[in-house]
C-alpha cells in the first residue's frame, strides 16, 4: 500500500540514521535538566556536520549554527530533549533502560529530526542565504528550558527572525499534519491552594472547621468559572488534579493541599484568572470560617502561530502530503514552552501524525505504553529541510512579503 505521503531521496537515504538515533536516546532516557548524553550525542554529530556548536546553553542545551554560503535571514528550528518520569510498559529492544524513566511524549523523535535535517542541510549550505539555528532543548516537561536560554541570548548572535517546531502527534495517524494558524495551545499555569482550619475530632465537627469539607466546596466552585462565568464559546478549564490532607479516620485535618491546573487560549482572560479564582476561594474559606493560602504560577504562555509562517509551512507541507491530509482546525489545551520563542519571533509549530493503529502504535502521549510508527520521522525531516531551503532560498521570505510566497511551486533544495 502506498504511504499517504512523499518523501524525498535526501530524506529516504538517512531513514536508518533517524531511526538509530530515536532509539538510543529513547533507551538512555533523562529528566529535566539532567540531558546531558543526549546533548553530547546531538553536539558531536552536528560537528561532525561542520555546524558551530554551543553547548551548556541552559545548563544542558544546545545550539548549532549553520552559515548558508549567502546573507540573508536566521530562522531557528527547535526539538526538546527531556523525558518524563514514568516507568515503560513496552517490550520492545529500544525500551527504557532507566527505571521510572521514559519518553513518552515523542521528544526522542523531535531530537533525531532536527539532527538529521542539521546533518542533510549542512551538505546544502551552498544553497543558503541565510542562517539556521539548531536549537536542542532541556526541560520542556516542566519547569521549562525555553525561556531560560532565551535569556541566555539564544535569540541573538545572529538575531532570529522565524521559528519552527514540529511535536509528533498520536492523535493523528502518520502521514496526517496539524498545521494551525493562531492559538494551538493553551497557556499552562499552576495554582496551589492550602485551607486551614483548628483541626479536630471527626465525631465533632461543629467544634472545628472541617478543612476537607470546606476544600471539596472549593473544588465544586472553581468549575463555575468555566461553566458560568465565561462564555461556553471559549475554552477554558481549571482542574484540581492532587489534594493531601489528613492521616488518620477520626482527626479532621488542620490543613488541606491542593495543587491544579489553568488552561486558556486567551491572553487577556489568563490575567484575570487569579483574582477570579482567590474571590472564589476566599469566599468559600469565608463563609465557613476557614483560613487559605493561595499561589499562581505561570508556567507557559499560550502556543500562537503566526499566521504568515502558517501559511508558508502549509504551502511547503503540500508537497509532501495531499491538502486533504493537512488539518488546520487542531487544538488543545495541552502546554508548549514553544511558546517563549514564539513570542519572540514569528514562528509555526507543527503536529506530525505518528500514530498506526494496525501496528498498536497508537496509545496516548504521557501512556506508560506509548510508542510511534517511525515512519513519521521522515516526515517530519522533510517538511523541515523543504521549510527551512525555501526559506532561505533567496526569494522574499513570508515576513517580508507574503504574496511573493502565497503560491509556491517547483522543487526545494533538498531535493535533487
Amino acid at each position: 500500500m502506498k504511504p499517504p505521503f512523499r518523501i524525498g531521496p535526501a530524506v529516504e537515504a538517512h531513514e536508518d540514521e533517524l531511526r538509530s538515533i530515536r532509539r538510543t536516546i529513547h533507551a538512555h532516557p533523562e529528566i529535566a535538566f539532567t540531558e546531558k548524553a543526549t546533548g553530547a550525542l546531538v553536539a558531536k554529530r552536528l560537528k561532525r556536520a561542520g555546524l558551530k556548536v554551543k553547548t551548556g546553553v541552559a545548563k544542558t542545551g544546545v545550539v548549532g549554527l549553520l552559515r548558508g554560503a549567502h546573507p540573508g535571514p536566521t530562522i531557528l528550528v527547535r526539538a526538546d530533549m527531556d523525558c518524563l518520569p514514568l516507568q515503560e510498559e513496552n517490550r520492545k529492544p529500544y525500551v527504557s533502560k532507566r527505571a521510572n524513566l521514559m519518553h513518552a511524549c515523542g521528544h526522542d523523535g523531535h531530537v533525531a529530526m532536527a539532527t538529521v535535517t542539521a546533518e542533510i542541510l549542512s551538505r546544502q549550505r551552498g544553497d543558503l542565504h541565510g542562517n539556521i539555528k539548531f536549537v536542542f532543548q532541556p526541560a520542556e516537561e516542566s519547569p521549562g528550558g525555553a525561556r531560560p536560554m532565551i535569556e541566555e541570548g539564544v535569540m541573538e548572535n545572529p538575531h532570529v527572525d522565524a521559528a519552527v517546531g514540529i511535536h509528533l502527534w498520536n492523535d493523528f495517524p502518520v502521514g496526517r499534519l496539524g498545521i494551525r494558524s493562531g492559538p494551538l495551545l493553551a497557556c499552562a499555569d499552576i495554582i496551589e491552594i492550602d485551607v486551614f482550619g483548628p483541626g479536630g475530632h471527626g465525631a465533632a465537627p461543629h467544634q472545628t472547621v472541617d478543612t476537607i469539607l470546606v476544600a471539596s466546596q472549593i473544588v465544586n466552585a472553581l468549575q463555575q468559572i468555566s461553566s458560568r462565568n465565561i462564555s461556553p464559546l471559549e475554552p477554558v478549564v481549571v482542574s484540581i488534579c492532587s489534594i493531601h490532607a489528613g492521616h488518620a479516620h477520626n482527626i479532621i485535618p488542620r490543613r488541606v493541599q491542593m495543587v491544579g491546573t489553568v488552561r486558556t487560549f486567551n491572553r487577556a482572560r489568563r490575567d484575570e484568572l487569579p483574582k477570579r479564582i482567590e474571590d472564589i476561594i476566599r469566599g468559600v474559606t469565608g463563609a465557613a470560617g476557614a483560613r487559605y493560602g493561595f499561589r499562581y504560577r505561570k508556567l507557559y504562555p499560550a502556543t500562537i502561530n503566526d499566521p504568515r509562517m502558517t501559511a508558508f509551512v502549509k504551502q511547503c507541507a503540500l508537497d509532501i502530503v495531499a491538502k486533504e491530509q493537512i488539518d488546520e482546525t487542531v487544538q488543545t489545551l495541552g502546554g508548549e514552552d514553544m511558546s517563549f520563542f514564539l513570542e519572540k519571533a514569528p514562528g509555526c509549530f507543527i503536529f506530525v501524525g505518528s500514530n498506526n493503529k494496525a501496528k498498536d502504535l497508537a496509545h496516548p502521549h504521557h501512556n506508560p505504553r506509548f510508542d510511534f510508527d517511525e515512519s513519521a520521522l521522515k516526515v517530519g525531516a522533510e517538511l523541515f529541510s523543504r521549510v527551512l531551503t525555501r526559506f532561505l532560498d533567496g526569494r522574499p521570505n513570508p515576513l517580508e512579503n507574503p504574496e511573493a510566497r502565497k503560491t509556491i511551486v517547483g522543487r526545494s533544495a533538498c531535493e535533487p
